[in-house]
């Protein structure tokens, strides 16, 4: 099942395309404004985004930047009624992966979503590496070298959130989002326990979390060098 971030201000086409998407079996989470779009982006896993770009506080360009500045990596398909090339050249500048004019086809969106969601199927390996630890971002397992590192369900969690965007930042509500999906009770400072045991781990592998006041977090090698 897809997990679908939509960002539509139109009260009516958000509430038709959602449940469309949802009769497909996806999983779709509604922002009807750009910081909303941006929060949930920063703390939840989505496998696509569909962005429209007419939003009331943020131009979708701007938000479409944002995203990709803080490593936000899913395809985006960008909904408009801006039709000039010069305005989907912007949009593919800023990142999207397709662009789709108003007034379109359900259809048309649905087929456009299914390619991009193969091509980000086609592109993804479970298997990510960092020196010498690899980490099976499906199965959970870790390894410094040839050597297991034995994980927590939690830790895995927190480790798969910050393999996905190696050497960059990522905020404390997405991990706290992977470690937690569904206790809005943990503790306020149930991140850096998590964290904490998953240094000492990761030392016999060379890798380290850096925290980075106010913005974060980030695997680096113990070295003091981000990984690449």
């Amino acid at each position: 099942m897809s997990r679908l971030l939509l960002v539509e201000d139109d009260r009516g086409l958000a509430a038709g395309l959602g449940a469309a998407l949802r009769r497909d079996g996806s999983q779709v989470d509604v922002a009807d404004c750009g910081r909303e779009a941006l929060r949930l982006a920063r703390s939840a896993a989505y496998d696509a985004c569909i962005l429209d770009l007419g939003l009331p506080d943020l131009d979708g360009i701007e938000l479409l930047r944002m995203m990709r500045a803080s490593a936000i990596g899913f395809p985006v398909l960008v909904l408009t009624a801006r039709d000039a090339l010069g305005e989907r050249i912007r949009g593919l500048d800023a990142g999207a992966d397709d662009y789709l004019v108003k007034p379109f086809e359900l259809g048309e969106l649905e087929a456009r979503l299914r390619a991009l969601l193969r091509r980000r199927g086609a592109d993804s390996t479970p298997w990510r590496q960092f020196g010498p630890l690899r980490f099976d971002a499906e199965g959970g397992a870790a390894f410094a070298g040839d050597a297991p590192i034995e994980l927590t369900r939690r830790e895995a969690a927190v480790l798969e959130c910050l393999t996905r965007r190696p050497g960059r930042i990522v905020s404390k509500e997405a991990i706290l989002a992977a470690a937690f999906p569904t206790d809005s009770e943990a503790a306020p400072n149930a991140v850096e326990v998590q964290l904490s045991r998953l240094r000492r781990k990761l030392e016999t592998a060379g890798v380290t979390v850096r925290a980075l006041r106010g913005l974060g977090y980030r695997l680096e090698e113990t070295g003091g060098h981000a990984v690449q």
